[in-house]
């Protein structure tokens, strides 16, 4: 489906598959969004080529050759596949041979339509995809998924692909391992990140394509034109992780890891859930918007101009940055316009999956959990859930919809906190937490993303009255020390100015916050 944020298919001419691949000319794609996608409306004839290849023998595949036989089961005709890698990490097409693969022409390719992140081009069919690619070197490096987390527009491109039923596969490639913890932002269902570099993602991509084939012809129909296909998969997929061996264990973290190692994929679940699966038991997909949250200044609380504390704002992921020293922060999520495709009035199960229980609150606000308030205090790192050997610096909340048999993919609620900063917090007259000092400097060996935290190479210690009032705080950093008052001013020759804070990103290195004062004042 070719979607606007929330909406339907625009029209166009379809490109007509031909010996299992479809070629993508620019002149034959329709501009969705001036200047910014670009739309293939495909049209695919049925084949009578197999399911599966000779090869697939496992008890997965059994499954599956038996409920296409028996017509239960639609198959993979008229799904798309496209390697986003130029054949380094590709699904043979003698293992699934009725997927029609994306092919891009030569004048596509030179401009790299064809290679990386997904996104110039949009499909109105159902597609599964991969790039065994990752930013290897330079300041910057990073996995796909990290890439796309930290763009600018990523996250409009990333919802706008999952509503059209489109989920790539791309590899975590360094950023979650022992050594660095995890360093995925943020929790989303837009994409499976598989633990491991280069290949390690064709399991996860077998599984999709037997996923999209094992369900019902009248069930995947209804889930694309109810643009819940993308949602519904990534339930199935996580209800199908060896861990998973309960309702109970899919409303936890385990279910919902920000990385999946590919020896946790049970195909024989996977296939036999999404078969179960009819127009009418599939579930709504969760929908949330931030109805209220903790204010911060830039420039006080936190440092840098341009920056927020906000990294996404979407419908089905949310995510925040903890910039801002405050001690606790906390937010009003309302989940009331998610929608039932069968009409029915869904209840919600609101649900840490990873961070400290001891220092996140989650406070329903009314009995069918339509809203809820989440209060966190700042917490130290963790282990991943089923990874000890992993930390990770997110807190991730999930919000389940279920208005039936089963609890939907959740909503998905991120904090990342920067564990690079000492902070110290104590507690003032009235008992409330404060901030005592912060330390902004990346200790020798640790690693924090300077995207989406510039190096700033200071400390600060905070000073308090006796009523508890913040009264003043004092810098420490390679100029000296430089007092600010509790408005974040400092005293010049001219008076007190508030200085300004730019990121300045020099060329091969990576980004710096440099604070500036005013033009015409002068520091004293």
């Amino acid at each position: 489906m070719a979607v606007s944020q929330e909406g339907g298919l625009s029209k166009g001419t379809p490109i007509v598959a031909d010996g299992g691949k479809v070629l993508l000319h620019l002149s034959l794609l329709s501009r969705l969004f001036p200047g910014r996608r670009l739309l293939a409306r495909v049209r695919v004839p049925e084949t009578s080529a197999p399911v599966l290849g000779p090869m697939a023998r496992a008890a997965g595949h059994r499954l599956l050759r038996q409920l296409v036989f028996e017509g239960r089961a639609a198959g993979n005709h008229g799904d798309l596949y496209e390697n986003r890698d130029r054949g380094h990490s590709m699904l043979a097409p003698k293992a699934h041979p009725q997927l029609t693969h994306v092919v891009y022409d030569a004048e596509m390719r030179k401009a790299g339509f064809d290679y990386g992140l997904a996104g110039p081009v949009i499909f109105d069919a159902p597609l599964i995809g991969n790039s065994s690619t990752a930013v290897k070197h330079g300041p910057l490096w990073r996995s796909l998924p990290r890439m796309a987390l930290t763009h600018e527009h990523g996250s409009l491109i990333l919802y706008q692909n999952y509503l059209a039923g489109q989920i790539h596969v791309y590899p975590e490639h360094r950023d979650h391992d022992p050594k660095h913890g995890d360093l995925i932002p943020a929790n989303t269902p837009f994409f499976l990140v598989s633990q491991g570099s280069s290949g390690s993602d064709r399991p996860h991509l077998e599984a999709l394509a037997m996923i999209l084939a094992a369900f019902r012809p009248e069930t995947k129909a209804f889930l694309h034109e109810n643009q819940l296909l993308a949602s519904t998969v990534q339930m199935i997929f996580r209800h199908g992780l060896a861990p998973v061996l309960s309702r109970e264990a899919y409303l936890t973290g385990l279910a919902h890891p920000s990385v999946i190692p590919g020896n946790q994929i049970d195909l024989v679940r996977m296939v036999g859930l999404a078969n179960a699966l009819t127009p009418e038991t599939v579930p709504p997909m969760a929908r949330l918007s931030v109805l209220s949250e903790t204010r911060t200044i830039e420039g006080v609380d936190y440092f840098g101009e341009g920056l927020s504390e906000r990294l996404l704002d979407t419908p089905v992921a949310l995510a925040r940055l903890w910039r801002s020293h405050v001690p606790t922060r906390s937010m009003v999520i309302s989940a009331e316009a998610t929608r039932d495709p069968n009409g029915r009035t869904p209840n919600f199960t609101w649900r840490l999956l990873r961070g400290d229980p001891a220092r996140t609150r989650i406070e329903p606000l009314d009995e069918q959990g339509l809203r809820a308030r989440i209060t966190l205090d700042w917490q130290s790192p963790r282990p991943v859930p089923g990874r000890p050997e992993i930390l990770s610096n997110r807190i991730d909340i999930g919000v389940f919809a279920r208005s039936g048999e089963y609890n939907s993919m959740p909503g998905l609620i991120s904090f990342l906190l920067p564990q690079h900063e000492t902070r110290r917090y104590g507690r003032g007259p009235d008992g409330e937490m404060r901030i005592e000092s912060r330390d902004f400097r990346v200790p020798e060996g640790d690693y924090a993303d300077p995207v989406l935290f510039p190096r700033s190479d200071w400390r600060d210690s905070y000073q308090y009255d006796d009523a508890g009032n913040l009264r003043c705080w004092e810098r420490t950093g390679k100029s000296g020390v430089i007092r600010f008052d509790a408005e974040g001013r400092v005293h010049t020759a001219t008076g007190l100015v508030r200085p300004y804070y730019m990121v300045e990103r020099p060329a091969g290195d990576v980004p710096q916050m440099a604070m500036k004062l005013p033009p015409g004042s002068d520091g004293g």
